[in-house]
């Protein structure tokens, strides 16, 4: 499998590496089969979060005994400095390690996030002691928005970004080259699109063609995925003329039905998180994570039902998606 180096960490990681959100929806023992199947093959990349509920857990029993095997990200959505400093703590115990690769900001917003995660009480602050103490080897950052991505690559201290990538989502490629020239790794998350991309292998294939990438990270809940992911990983990225006809027919289908979690359809009228909500529902019904769908989607402080129809995110989308139809198949996937 091809190898490449995670910007200015240094780590030679495997390109693609496994994405920990889907095994929240299996049990230890098939988790333990999957490290197992990683540890065979050669995949070298995890890559989990304190928000994905018993990922960590799961993977910390799953790698005892072999921690120096693999490279070890995870990453929490604390914003201040208290918050951090104890979510690195539980990452550590929960990953049964007293030391973690990767330690990324997870999910940073906008600029109003992205100062208060800087500011002198903020979560990098921590970070960066955690990684003084020798808790923690670099530091990252991942986010949806390349606008703010745009703002702030220049100058941020991070060593590597993380960031939504695939056939469909192709946004961030002026932000990878970007990156790239700064010797920042790029992680590319939601390869499949959040399952809304049935053929994974040909768009993880298309990410890969891409030499500002470092890797990706395809979710895997299967031991069958990790080894049909790994043969994807040869360095011969180029598509046949096959190929090239089908990732045409699924931008095609896709292109005025998927959200891209821009942003650019706010501010809601009422309030509610347009793209969150269509995050909810993908996870429900395409990743079939019920429990974590149905809690994702409670915690948003306004509905999909709380929609007035008034049209003015139609006008803002510049993928022209339906909107408020879409918004009514939210309320109804939860029962609103």
């Amino acid at each position: 499998m091809e190898k490449r180096v995670l910007g200015k960490t240094g780590l030679e990681v495997v390109c693609v590496g496994f994405g920990g959100i889907p095994i929240q929806r299996v049990d230890q023992e098939k988790v333990t089969e999957i490290v197992d199947e990683m540890s065979r093959i050669g995949i070298n990349f995890i890559d989990t979060a304190r928000g994905y509920t018993v990922s960590e857990g799961f993977l910390g029993h799953a790698l005892k005994g072999r921690r120096d095997q693999f490279i070890l990200a995870t990453k929490s959505m604390a914003k201040t400095f208290d918050e951090m400093t104890s979510e690195v703590e539980r990452s550590l115990t929960n990953l049964q390690t007293d030391y973690i690769d990767l330690y990324q900001l997870h999910l940073v917003k906008d600029m109003d996030d992205y100062k208060q995660v800087m500011s002198d009480t903020g979560a990098y602050k921590a970070l960066v002691e955690a990684k003084e103490a020798g808790k923690i080897g670099h530091i990252g950052i991942t986010a949806h928005s390349v606008d703010l991505m745009m703002d702030i690559i220049d100058d941020m201290p991070f060593e590597t970004i993380q960031f939504p990538y695939n056939l469909v989502e192709r946004q961030a490629e002026e932000l990878f080259e970007k990156a790239h020239k700064r010797d920042i790794g790029v992680i590319c998350m939601k390869p499949i699109a959040g399952g809304a991309i049935e053929n994974g292998g040909l768009s993880i294939k298309f990410i890969l063609q891409n030499k500002n990438v470092s890797l990706v990270i395809p979710g895997m809940e299967q031991t069958d995925e990790v080894y049909q992911n790994s043969l994807i990983a040869t360095g011969n990225y180029v598509f046949t003329e096959k190929e090239k006809i089908e990732a045409d027919k699924i931008v095609e289908e896709l292109h005025g039905n998927f959200c891209r979690r821009c942003g650019y359809c706010a501010p809601c009228e009422v309030g509610i998180n347009i793209p969150a909500m269509f995050i909810a529902e993908g996870y429900y019904s395409r990743y079939n994570m019920v429990g974590y769908a149905t809690a994702y989607y409670a915690k948003q402080p306004v509905k999909a039902s709380a929609c007035i129809e008034c049209g003015k995110c139609l006008k803002r989308c510049p993928y022209n998606l339906p909107i408020i139809d879409k918004m009514k198949d939210v309320s109804k996937v939860f029962g609103e």
